[in-house]
C-alpha cells in the first residue's frame, strides 16, 4: 500500500499554517477591549481593525493569487509565512493605532493567497481519491482557530497582555514556515490559465448571486462575533476572563454547525440555503433578548455558533456549483465574499457599540443585512437567473 494512502505530514504542516493565520483574523474578537484601552481608542476603531483585514483579503487575495501562480509553489507558501510573520511582530510590539492597522492589513494580504494556493499543494501530496479529504484536513486548522486558537489568544492576552497574544501567533507562524520549507518537496509552478477565459465564468448570473448570497448572509457572523468581548462584559456581566471559556463554548458550536451545514446540504441545498439564515437570525434576536442574563446569554450564543457556521458548507456549495469553468477561481471569489461580509460586521458593529444604544443592540443590528439576504436567497431559489448561454 502506498504511504499516499494516509494523510501525509505534510498536509498536517498545511493545517498548522491555516491555524496560524485563522487564529491571526478571528483573535482581535477575543481582545478587543484590551487593544482598545492599551491604545486609548474607542472599541468601534479597534473594530475597524476587523474591516482593515478582512479587505486585504477581499482586494489582495485575488490580484495576489494571479500574481504569484506563476512562481514555484513551496517557495511561495514560504515567502507568505515570513511575510505573515514579519506582519504580526508588527502587530505586537504596535504602540499607535496607525501601526497597528498597517500591520493588520499586510497580514491579511497572506491569507487568500496561502489558502489558494496550499489548498492545491495539498492536493498534490495525496492520491486522487484523497485530494477532497487533504483540503478538508488543511481547512480544518480554519475552524480549530476558533476552538483553540481564539480562545486561547484572549487568554495569553488576558494572562500577560495582547501584544504577547501576536508573538505567539507570529511563533506558530515561524515553525509552519520551517516545517514547509523542510517537509514540503519543490512543486513547479503551472502555466497559469488565460485570465479571460477565467473571468468569463462570472457571466453566469447565478455565480453572482450566490457571492452576493455569501456576502449577504454572512454579514450578521462578524457583527456580533466580532464584538462579543464588549457584549460579555458590558451586557451579560461576565468579568474579562471569562471570556476564554465563553470562545471555547461558541467554538465549539462552529464546529458542530460545519458538520451539520455540510451534511444538510448534502441533503437538500435549496433548503440548507433558506433554512440555515432564518435560523441563524433567530438565534441573534434571542441573544439579543436574553443577553443580560449571562448563562442563558452563553447558551443563545453556542446556538448561534452551531446556526451561523451551518450557513458556510451550503454557501461554497452554491457557488462551487456554478462556478464552471473556473472553480479556483470562484471559490476564491467566495473567499473575497465573505470577507466582504466580515469588513460589513465590523463597521456595522463598530457603529452599534460607539453609539448611544451601546454592545447590548449589537445582536439585533446585527440581523438587518441577513434579513435582506433570506428575502434574496428565498426569491433566488424560487426565481433562478438563467444561466449563460455559451458563445
Amino acid at each position: 500500500m502506498s504511504l499516499k494512502s494516509k494523510m501525509p505530514l505534510q498536509v498536517w504542516i498545511l493545517t498548522l499554517a491555516a491555524f496560524a493565520i485563522g487564529t491571526a483574523e478571528f483573535v482581535i474578537a477575543g481582545i478587543l477591549t484590551q487593544v482598545a484601552e492599551s491604545l486609548n481608542v474607542s472599541e468601534g476603531q479597534a473594530g475597524h481593525l476587523i474591516t482593515a483585514y478582512a479587505m486585504a483579503i477581499v482586494i489582495g487575495g485575488p490580484i495576489l493569487t494571479l500574481w504569484l501562480s506563476r512562481y514555484r509553489k513551496r517557495v511561495v507558501l514560504i515567502g507568505l509565512m515570513v511575510l505573515f510573520v514579519a506582519s504580526n511582530l508588527i502587530t505586537a510590539f504596535a504602540t499607535d493605532y496607525t501601526t497597528l492597522m498597517i500591520s493588520r492589513v499586510m497580514a491579511g494580504l497572506t491569507q487568500g493567497p496561502f489558502y489558494g494556493i496550499g489548498a492545491v499543494v495539498a492536493t498534490r501530496l495525496v492520491t486522487k481519491d484523497m485530494e477532497g479529504q487533504a483540503v478538508g484536513q488543511m481547512f480544518a486548522g480554519l475552524t480549530l482557530a476558533n476552538v483553540l486558537g481564539v480562545p486561547g489568544g484572549a487568554w495569553i492576552g488576558n494572562m500577560f497582555g495582547w501584544n504577547t497574544t501576536f508573538i505567539v501567533v507570529a511563533v506558530l507562524g515561524a515553525m509552519a514556515a520551517a516545517a514547509i520549507a523542510i517537509a514540503i518537496p519543490p512543486q513547479g509552478a503551472e502555466k497559469p490559465k488565460s485570465i479571460r477565459s477565467q473571468i468569463g465564468a462570472f457571466r453566469n448570473p447565478q455565480l453572482l448571486a450566490s457571492l452576493l448570497i455569501t456576502t449577504l448572509g454572512w454579514v450578521g457572523f462578524m457583527t456580533f462575533y466580532g464584538y462579543i468581548a464588549p457584549i460579555a462584559e458590558q451586557v451579560a456581566g461576565f468579568e474579562r476572563a471569562s471570556l476564554t471559556w465563553i470562545l471555547v463554548i461558541i467554538g465549539l458550536g462552529l464546529v458542530l454547525g460545519n458538520t451539520l451545514g455540510g451534511k444538510t446540504a448534502d441533503k437538500n441545498l435549496r433548503a440548507s440555503l433558506i433554512g440555515w439564515p432564518a435560523a441563524m437570525i433567530a438565534a441573534l434576536i434571542v441573544v439579543g433578548l436574553v443577553a443580560s442574563q449571562p448563562y442563558l446569554f452563553v447558551a443563545a450564543a453556542f446556538v448561534f455558533g452551531v446556526v451561523s457556521f451551518a450557513n458556510v458548507p451550503p454557501m461554497q456549495m452554491r457557488v462551487m456549483k456554478h462556478g464552471g469553468e473556473a472553480p479556483e477561481l470562484a471559490a476564491t471569489a467566495n473567499i473575497s465574499a465573505f470577507n466582504i461580509a466580515n469588513a460589513l460586521g465590523g463597521i456595522i458593529g463598530g457603529a452599534v457599540v460607539d453609539s448611544t444604544l451601546g454592545a447590548a443592540y449589537i445582536p439585533f443590528a446585527a440581523i438587518i443585512v441577513p434579513a435582506l439576504g433570506l428575502v434574496f436567497i428565498v426569491w433566488q431559489e424560487r426565481n433562478p437567473a438563467p444561466a449563460p448561454t455559451k458563445a
